[in-house]
């Protein structure tokens, strides 16, 4: 797992943050490499009309400052909270995984994020069985002192949701903050913004589609301490956010089933490969007791200004293909280091022409992989 980024407290200015991440073809990943090299977002916005003209992208404009201003004022009429990676209120958990969501949108119990979290998480189309679980687990790890971190979706989620709504549970949308989905989660997700917290890196209003799914996942296993799958099936999103939660080293939980039973392959196959077996919420808590005292302690890294190389866009768009590869294995492939391609990356990227996908993987533009499109299939 990469080490989270660290930005001192005195590089936030909160409306520069909003319009570098909010700019086009600007995600979590490109903005810390343009904070990195630039040292302020308002430097990287004005270097990015030349970074792009450079990767041939003419008459490129960041997202402007008056439509950061009426973001941020629309959400503060609402009641919600704007937040920065640095800044107090933001979950201390989420910003110890790589490459954290920038800003956030926030609203209902802010204390919540500070508790200690277990995402419940699985299929939209549950079996009985697997409602009454969800429902059974969440309660009872409420109870104990544990926030319940879930998506929102129908099924699994929303049984965890609901059963923890006492207690206090954490809802993670892959639309705006302000934007229900689905329809039919609207009183749950009244009920939570009430008591609970909801949140979102989407822009405010932003309907949800498929590609994200994936970060609202991410978010959901970055989080928490552990990922608890109770129904998913081989190729979903649940089996997605528990990939996400084991590159960020958190735990990988799963409650078995029936090998009949197709919403159950992916958590036996997940237990098949090392994740905990889970039959109750005490189970839960005596793993995360036993591994708490021996996980090793990560160490930051603060970021360094890096200078960029030349002609090397060719050669990257050679090494890449349809299928997502980590970075580091490219950065191998070329015998260079992170520093000489990251600005070409940087270049790349706002030119349209390279992906990002989560956990540091890279394919070329235009080309579908595995690890996102299962994951709005079943979540």
């Amino acid at each position: 797992m990469n080490s989270p980024l660290t930005i001192p407290p005195d590089q936030t200015d909160r409306l520069d943050w909003l319009r570098l991440i909010r700019s086009r073809r600007v995600g979590p990943v490109t903005f810390y490499r343009l904070l990195g090299e630039h040292g302020t977002a308002a430097a990287a916005l004005d270097a990015l009309p030349a970074i792009a003209a450079a990767a041939g992208v003419r008459d490129y404009i960041p997202f402007s400052h008056k439509a950061a201003c009426d973001e941020i004022a629309a959400g503060r009429a609402m009641g919600f909270q704007f937040v920065c990676v640095n800044e107090p209120d933001y979950p201390k958990a989420l910003r110890q995984m790589p490459e954290p969501p920038p800003v956030l949108w926030m609203q209902g119990n802010m204390t919540l994020s500070a508790k200690p979290a277990i995402a419940i998480v699985g299929a939209r189309n549950a079996s009985s069985l697997g409602t009454r679980m969800a429902r059974l687990l969440a309660r009872e790890l409420g109870e104990a002192g544990y926030t319940i971190v879930s998506g929102m979706a129908r099924g699994i989620d929303a049984a965890a949701h609901d059963a923890s709504l006492p207690t206090g549970t954490l809802a993670v949308q892959a639309g705006g903050v302000d934007v229900i989905y689905p329809r039919e989660n609207t009183a749950l997700y009244e009920k939570i913004a009430a008591s609970g917290l909801c949140l979102s890196e989407q822009p405010l209003g932003l309907v949800p589609q498929a590609r994200h799914f994936p970060q609202r996942n991410r978010i959901i296993a970055g989080l928490a301490e552990a990922t608890l799958v109770v129904e998913g099936a081989m190729r979903s999103g649940s089996l997605i956010t528990a990939r996400d939660a084991a590159d960020f080293g958190r735990e990988v939980m799963a409650v078995p089933g029936s090998p009949l039973d197709a919403r159950a392959a992916g958590c036996n196959a997940l237990i098949r490969d090392g994740a905990c077996l889970i039959r109750s919420a005490q189970d839960v808590i005596d793993a995360l007791q036993q591994i708490t005292s021996s996980r090793p302690v990560q160490q930051k890294q603060t970021m360094q200004p890096q200078q960029p190389p030349e002609h090397l866009g060719r050669r990257i768009l050679e090494l890449l293909g349809p299928n997502a590869v980590p970075e580091d294995c490219l950065i191998r492939d070329l015998g260079l280091t992170a520093a000489q391609i990251t600005p070409v990356l940087t270049s790349l990227e706002l030119e349209g022409r390279i992906l990002r996908h989560p956990g540091g993987f890279l394919a070329a533009a235009g080309q579908g992989s595995a690890s996102t499109t299962g994951a709005a299939r079943d979540r």
